[in-house]
């Protein structure tokens, strides 16, 4: 008996300093003193000198660092120099760009929420918000989509210079050339607007202000080229687009067969030493009309004309696409969304060597310029356009799914339409609160580079989920194209956003734990640094500091993950009201569960995870729940904590963390090794209780937040254009509040239908007649007879003439010219 409690002392104890992190030389204390303890009341016997030994055998080897290296550190890191997978330099540079954020606190297993709570709320400046009301509102007037996309398959030219001529294209462009010089978050809002009124729209102004010539000016180019290129830049005098993607190198980016060869050549009638470039590409926003052409390559010096190197790697220049040799002009047509884009082709093309971005010291730097380019931008074109025609999914939805009624009840009271709206609200809650805060870290000065990927990845597949709950929700109505309706081009969209800056297979499987399991784990890119170092002894003193805090962090997650599994995360520290603390409580404890799981997965698996992938996408998934779970928490608070958007943070916070649990489940499930995924079961699920999913009851209370005119439906939906009185979606706002000032009265017109005191025509009881019989007044029946016609307007879909089917601009072949696009290619671009 009295063995067994000295092993739960000693268990206990343990435990506790491990959940606490306690340092090597307190946890050495403790145990010491224990040891005296058990000495002088414990059992007698052998077991005291046992235990006396193997104290003073840990005691030594941990805390004296020569013994500590001979006989530990020194065997691992030799063992892991040896098994360390080969890393490429463009693996290395995607690994080392941008900077860790949030990511690296959801890695550590005990989130610092201080960290993250008292972040500046995201905002836009007064100048930001007149922009928005002012030029953007005007611009989603001009705007038809079914004339760019069906009649004409471009933007009108008076839209192409109300673009140019406001600054559109220039909003990151610094004021001191001519820009906005906008937060990142005003960008993204610009974005969503604009994408609820025109996806084609959304993508053409996205680019100048995403990856792109500007950005990787600002970044990385000379004062001299700044000057030249950023004030026509933002003038809209100059477009801009970027060539990367090859017919042979899409995922793989780094596989670009595009050549440039440093030779002498001819430029403004001398003879300079420049560069000879080979492209072939395809996918090139704006690059039919583009007069900027930002190009990567591989630059090869054969003759050593700049350098010592053969090879220098992937390299960055600006191409005037009116040079002899350059093809342009062609255009792709993306799925019914005719923004410019298309293939661009250089043959024997040259360009002096001040082109390359940055000059002649950047000769060799491109993949590592794009790729922190990438960490920043990732994170704000693409999903501010899904989040934008998410909103307007949702925006709709509600509406339509209150005003549309079958059975004589509107279809929003139907269990299995109230579930998919439950869905759509919840998720653009999450959607919402990943974009705006990811953008507002972009802001601080971070450049997120995994929370970017997570954003890109997770709000475009969100968004897609919605859009398709929307189509289903508008049945007939979504699927009849024409000028009524407004969702079947962002429906078209949405695979666009979904390819594009990184596939989202590719995304998910690969990048997200790919790039978040060295760049935001505290220790392992340390090791990896120390096993490079071609310094033995100097490597093995910074891998022996970086193992040491490694096997504490390991030990620590173990039992953190156990007790919070164990006790269900009741008693861990966190902040949050009564209504969100156990949520944080619950990151708390799968952030622990993950950062254990992702240390497991490595310590066993190596370098064959890159094999792995569906283990990759899993951890990456657990990751990005987590970062999305915290971001949805961090909205409530930006917002106040508005009480009656409970029921969007709750289903999106349960949600959230009822699949990041299931993925857990899934790893542990497929987990190569059965011991250890039975050793991770014990230590994550001890009880075998689960987190549960978001109950009917509560994806009834948020149904009827979407479907109901008022505040949490306004804060939810905020951003879409609703300018267009004419519009189905300009009605909207006036048929909610209309039909729940209808609800009573609706109410007594079937219960008078009933009692008899007036009969059903074939139409059912108009207006007309219920005043006529005494059961309606004048305003009243004037009310039901408005919504009667908004709602007649709203679901009403086009039908047209044989000969008015056909786009007429877009024409199947491609054409081939020198130099730049002819005026009709253009959209309004001038010569």
């Amino acid at each position: 008996m009295a063995a067994f409690l000295w092993a739960i002392i000693a268990v206990g104890g343990a435990l506790i300093l491990a959940y606490r992190r306690t340092s090597l030389a307190i946890t050495t204390a403790w145990a010491t003193a224990l040891v005296i303890a058990y000495t002088f009341v414990g059992d007698s016997g052998w077991l005291k000198l046992f235990w006396w030994a193997l104290l003073i055998a840990l005691a030594a080897v941990l805390n004296s660092p020569e013994l500590r290296r001979r006989w530990l550190s020194g065997p691992l890191f030799d063992l892991f120099r040896k098994v360390m997978p080969d890393m490429s330099e463009t693996e290395r540079a995607a690994l080392e760009a941008g900077s860790v954020w949030w990511d690296g606190e959801l890695f550590s297993g005990r989130p610092n929420w201080d960290r993250l709570l008292t972040i500046p709320v995201p905002a836009v400046s007064a100048e930001e918000q007149a922009f928005l009301d002012g030029p953007t509102e005007t611009l989603c007037a001009m705007l038809d989509e079914w004339r760019i996309t069906h009649e004409l398959g471009d933007l009108p030219p008076e839209v192409w210079a109300y673009i140019k001529e406001q600054g559109f294209f220039a909003m990151i462009i610094p004021k001191a050339y001519g820009g906005l010089e906008f937060s990142n978050v005003a960008v993204s809002q610009v974005l969503v607007k604009v994408a609820t009124r025109s996806p084609t729209a959304a993508s053409i102004i996205s680019v100048p202000n995403s990856l792109g010539p500007a950005e990787l000016l600002l970044r990385y180019g000379t004062q001299e080229q700044r000057d030249h290129y950023l004030p026509a830049l933002a003038k809209g005098e100059a477009i801009p687009c970027f060539a990367l993607t090859a017919p042979t190198a899409g995922s793989d980016a780094g596989a670009i067969e595009d050549t440039g060869i440093v030779c002498k050549g001819t430029w403004d009638g001398e003879e300079i030493v420049g560069i000879r470039l080979n492209w072939n590409k395809r996918y090139i926003t704006l690059a039919p009309i583009a007069t900027v052409l930002g190009l990567a390559f591989k630059l090869y010096d054969p003759d050593h004309l700049i350098g010592e190197q053969d090879e220098y790697g992937i390299t960055c220049a600006l191409i005037p696409p009116d040079l002899p040799g350059v093809t342009i002009g062609r255009r792709h047509f993306p799925l019914n969304i005719p923004f410019q884009n298309g293939p661009t082709e250089g043959k024997d093309v040259f360009v002096p060597l001040d082109a390359i971005i940055g000059g002649e010291k950047m000769a060799g730097r491109g993949w590592r310029m794009l790729t922190e380019s990438l960490a920043a931008g990732r994170s704000i074109s693409l999903p501010s356009s899904a989040a934008g025609n998410a909103k307007l999914a949702v925006f709709a939805s509600g509406a339509y799914a209150r005003i549309r009624k079958q059975f004589r009840l509107p279809i929003a009271k139907f269990g299995g339409i109230e579930e998919v709206l439950a869905r759509m609200g919840g998720t653009l809650y999450a959607m919402d609160a990943v974009r705006l805060m990811t953008a507002g870290a972009n802001d601080l000065g971070e450049t997120p580079a995994v929370p970017s990927a997570i954003a890109k990845y997770h709000v475009t597949e969100m968004g897609r989920s919605v859009i398709n709950d929307a189509m289903d929700i508008h049945g007939g109505k979504g699927i009849q194209l024409g000028p009524r309706n407004y969702l079947g081009r962002p429906y078209e969209s949405v695979p666009i956003a979904i390819t594009v800056e990184g596939a989202n297979i590719l995304t998910r499987s690969l990048i997200i734990f790919g790039q978040g399991a060295i760049r935001s784990h505290p220790y392992v890119l340390k090791e990896m640094h120390a096993a490079a170092d071609d310094d033995r002894e100097r490597g093995l003193e910074q891998f022996d500091e970086a193992l040491t805090g490694h096997i504490g962090f390991a030990l620590s997650n173990a039992a953190r993950a156990f007790w919070m599994g164990l006790t269900h995360a009741r008693f861990t520290g966190a902040p949050g009201d009564a209504d969100t603390r156990r949520y944080y409580q619950q990151i708390n404890r799968y952030s622990a569960a993950f950062a254990l799981a992702a240390d497991i997965t490595m310590s066993i698996l190596g370098g064959g995870l890159k094999k792995r992938e569906k283990i990759s996408a899993r951890l990456g998934d657990a990751l990005s729940y987590l970062y999305i779970a915290s971001a949805v928490l961090k909205r409530y608070e930006d917002q106040g904590r508005p009480r009656e958007d409970l029921p969007l943070v709750e289903w999106a916070c349960r949600d959230t963390l009822y699949r990041l649990q299931e993925q857990i489940h899934g790893l542990l499930r497929n987990f190569p090794s059965s011991w250890a995924a039975l050793l991770l079961r014990v230590l994550i699920f001890p009880t075998g209780r689960t987190f549960s999913a978001p109950s009917d009851a509560l994806g009834g209370d948020v149904a009827e937040l979407i479907s109901v005119a008022g505040a949490s439906r306004d804060r939810l939906t905020d951003g879409v254009y609703t300018g267009d009185r004419k519009s189905p979606i300009g009605m909207m706002n006036e048929a909610l509040e209309l039909a729940a000032k209808a609800a009573p009265l609706e109410k007594r017109l079937h219960d008078a239908l009933k009692s008899g005191i007036v009969n059903a025509e074939d139409g059912g009881v108009s207006p007309q007649q219920a005043e006529s019989a005494g059961v309606l007044g004048g305003d009243e029946a004037a009310l039901l007879a408005r919504l009667e016609e908004l709602t007649a307007a709203i679901i009403a879909v086009d039908d047209f003439a044989p000969d008015e089917l056909g786009t007429k601009s877009i024409k199947p072949r491609a054409r081939r010219r020198r130099g730049r696009a002819k005026p009709q290619d253009t959209g309004g671009e001038e010569e």
